[in-house]
């Protein structure tokens, strides 16, 4: 009987290190998410964001350390029982990973493969309860309407919804998410983020997601726990730290040329959208004057 009590993940000083790597992907790293917490993995490009996530999965097996998620021993599983795991974690990835010559539906119901034995071609070979299951997440995140339409002719903002469906259809107690905004435009990701975050409540799942942008990381999680070059160096409510901290820590630890303009380059980012929305808001006060300005007496 699994303990309600226990942390959905539990990671103990974990080290990975590839074969030929001039320096470890991750050192040390020690990590307790709670059930039904919404993680947000924050780090620039090569800090471990990724690696980590994947050590949660059992996609990757560990140098040093340990990995425990909803109570099993992720480095000691293999074989069925690792697929049994896998099958509890939903997995959002950045580039989508979907067929693109298939339908949106048969894209969704790919996510109910690991229950199912044997081979699947076509939309005939699930279940009709399946199906049914499947047509229920595309209509939650608002693709009903694309069940049968190609993959690849959808927008960045929908493929990614697809991919939200099919982890969906494991029923997963938690969901990984890899930079799953990444390539998406700034409205596709707000509302891609937003309908991540609404799904987690209404399921109760744990959620841990790696994302590079600190505004969304502190609008969006719970709790951020930031990734150096493998090494934690912050892990705090979101509630508890300020986005001027957070960039303060990212400049302290950005040793190379390349952190450094990627530290600016957030920065920058940041003060031309606090620009922009000064500009939105005097032109909205503007039209609203003008708009009493112009009523008759």
């Amino acid at each position: 009987m699994t303990n309600s009590d226990a942390p959905a993940v539990r990671i103990a000083d974990l080290g990975k290190t590839y074969p030929g790597a001039a320096s470890p992907a991750l050192t040390g790293v020690s990590l307790s998410v709670a059930r039904g917490e919404i993680v947000v993995l924050l780090g620039l490009s090569g800090s471990g964001k990724s690696t980590l996530l994947r050590h949660i999965d059992g996609l990757e097996t560990p140098t040093t350390g340990s990995v425990e998620a909803l109570g099993e021993n992720v480095t000691a599983l293999s074989g069925r029982a690792l697929r049994a795991l896998r099958g509890r974690i939903g997995f959002i990835f950045q580039q989508f990973e979907l067929v693109g010559p298939s339908t949106v539906l048969e894209n969704v119901l790919t996510g109910a493969l690991s229950g199912l034995r044997g081979p699947r071609v076509g939309l005939m070979m699930y279940p009709r309860s399946l199906r049914e299951r499947a047509l229920g997440h595309l209509d939650r995140v608002g693709l009903l309407d694309r069940a049968y339409q190609r993959s690849d002719t959808l927008s960045g903002g929908q493929q990614q919804r697809v991919a939200i469906a099919r982890a969906l259809m494991q029923d997963p107690e938690i969901l990984l998410a890899d930079e799953p905004v990444a390539s998406l435009d700034p409205e596709s990701s707000s509302q891609v983020m937003g309908l991540i975050r609404e799904i987690a409540a209404e399921r109760g799942l744990t959620v841990v997601c790696s994302l590079h942008q600190v505004d969304l990381a502190l609008s969006w999680g719970d709790r951020i726990v930031g990734l150096r070059a493998g090494e934690v160096v912050l892990d705090t409510p979101t509630g508890e730290i300020s986005r001027e901290t957070v960039m303060e820590i990212y400049g302290r630890v950005a040793t190379s040329t390349s952190e450094f303009e990627a530290v600016a380059a957030e920065l920058a980012e940041a003060r031309e959208q606090v620009l922009q929305n000064e500009l939105r808001r005097g032109s909205a006060e503007r039209l609203a004057r003008d708009t009493v300005n112009e009523e008759p007496a």
